[in-house]
């Protein structure tokens, strides 16, 4: 089984990073082969909404600006789980995960064939290390993206700095239960 877990903030050593830690360490004691990939490090640029809002994505389901997004877009194809960490800004996702998630939504929302999510487990994480707040409504927007692409919601988790100790074994929990659920089916 492959996992991958996205991440997508600037700071590889703070609560965005130990919660992405915490879920692979979790997927790797069930077994899972784990792909970490970090959007901040990736170079993604925002949706152009080409030619009257809609190019070749909706369609025939590419992007065509021209960046890192195509080669990470491909790769999901061969993928049967998901964790998706974000830290929270102004009570939204990072600017890294909204650039990657606006175009990959563009790209599999019309699918005629399954999306490279359709019925795939999906752990989403909010991270909200400063004051804790907009956990709520970060949550909320990575429902909706995750819902939009027909996946299989596992489990919604906030985490703040204050709760951090317990939220991070939960993620570890959460991504080892998703791996050991997905694994039970195949047999």
């Amino acid at each position: 089984m492959n996992v991958m877990i996205f991440t997508s903030s600037p700071n590889l050593d703070g609560l965005t990073a130990a919660c992405g830690n915490a879920a692979k360490a979790g997927a790797i004691e069930a077994g899972a082969n784990v792909v970490q990939v970090n959007l901040n490090q990736q170079k993604i640029g925002r949706c152009q909404a080409c030619g009257n809002g809609w190019g070749p994505c909706r369609n025939e389901h590419e992007c065509q600006v021209q960046d890192e997004f195509q080669a990470l877009h491909i790769s999901l194809a061969n993928i049967d789980a998901f964790v998706f960490v974000t830290p929270v800004y102004f009570g939204e996702m990072s600017e890294s995960a909204k650039a990657f998630t606006d175009r990959l939504r563009r790209c599999e929302a019309f699918k005629h064939d399954k999306s490279f999510f359709e019925g795939k487990p999906v752990l989403q994480v909010a991270a909200a290390g400063g004051s804790g707040n907009g956990l709520t409504s970060c949550l909320t927007s990575l429902e909706r993206l995750f819902l939009t692409l027909k996946a299989d919601k596992f489990d919604l988790i906030g985490v703040t700095q204050r709760n951090r100790g317990y939220k991070l074994e939960t993620i570890k929990a959460a991504a080892k239960e998703m791996v050991s659920a997905y694994l039970s089916k195949l047999k």
